[in-house]
């Protein structure tokens, strides 16, 4: 098995990059035969990304999120399925190149500095910490999606509002779609933050003899919560659509790498056990 693990771990970021670049012909170059190959592509590349963390939870006996490098591949490839789900709920299939190009990046960085870590801290050995952490993480990715859409959403308008109609124009959706794709990204990302975060609290008493639920992370992983919660609450009840929804995409990313990054790095306590 181990074989099968370095070999993937090699042909992964290979396997990202002849997706990004079927995705990029399709949407710059317009080739029929890009738009034919790029989804099963997506597939075939997200179904050996999952063979590969699954066979990396056997070998070494925990969930890989050991170290950083691990962490950058499941990145890698919560981002891909994310943005595969949307694909398949929304059918549209011209924002790939902007998203999977982020897939490329994270494995790219994972295949070259990861290590192997096999006498892992025993709490990284649960289970249940890595449904938490799964979760956790397809939610952020799936939020990096409504950031792209809400993004690629001011774009175009500002491509419309000043009347250039280039390849931007031509081969994205129209802002009606980029809206409901950065809607389903950010309902998507709720949802699985909210199953992170009861995972979390039903696995912090067994795990921690001394814990708090007022630690930095915590606090942070709420406000987060709390960010696309009051969006999704606006929405619904007082009608917020268009550029108000897309910036509150962008600023909840934001808040949610300052999370992942300031907070979870030099503010957190009990979360830093890897």
């Amino acid at each position: 098995m181990k074989i099968f693990i370095l070999y993937f771990n090699y042909l992964l970021p290979v396997l990202y990059w002849i997706t990004v670049w079927s995705y990029a012909k399709a949407f710059f170059r317009n080739s029929a035969f890009a738009k034919k190959v790029k989804t099963p592509l997506l597939v075939f590349t997200v179904g050996s990304h999952t063979l590969y963390l699954i066979a990396r939870t056997i070998y070494f006996g925990h969930p890989p999120i050991t170290n950083i490098y691990e962490i950058l591949s499941v990145l890698a490839f919560t981002t891909a399925l994310s943005y595969l789900t949307i694909e398949y709920i929304t059918k549209v299939k011209s924002t790939g190149y902007f998203v999977l190009v982020i897939s490329f990046f994270f494995q790219l960085l994972s295949t070259v500095l990861i290590q192997d870590l096999a006498n892992a801290n025993p709490i990284l050995r649960s289970n249940l910490l890595g449904f938490h952490v799964a979760s956790a993480l397809l939610g952020y990715s799936a939020f990096a999606l409504s950031a792209v859409y809400g993004f690629l959403y001011i774009m175009l308008y500002h491509h419309i509002k000043s009347n250039r109609f280039g390849v931007i124009y031509d081969n994205l959706p129209d802002l009606e779609k980029l809206e409901r794709m950065a809607t389903v990204s950010v309902v998507i990302g709720f949802v699985l933050l909210t199953v992170a975060i009861i995972v979390g609290v039903v696995w912090l008493p067994r795990a921690f003899e001394h814990y708090s639920y007022f630690d930095p992370k915590l606090v942070g992983t709420i406000v987060i919560w709390l960010t696309y919660g009051i969006g999704l609450l606006a929405k619904r009840s007082i009608g917020w659509q268009g550029r108000k929804l897309m910036v509150l995409s962008i600023v909840g990313f934001v808040v949610t790498m300052l999370s992942l990054t300031v907070v979870n790095l030099f503010l957190s306590g009990f979360h830093n056990f890897y």
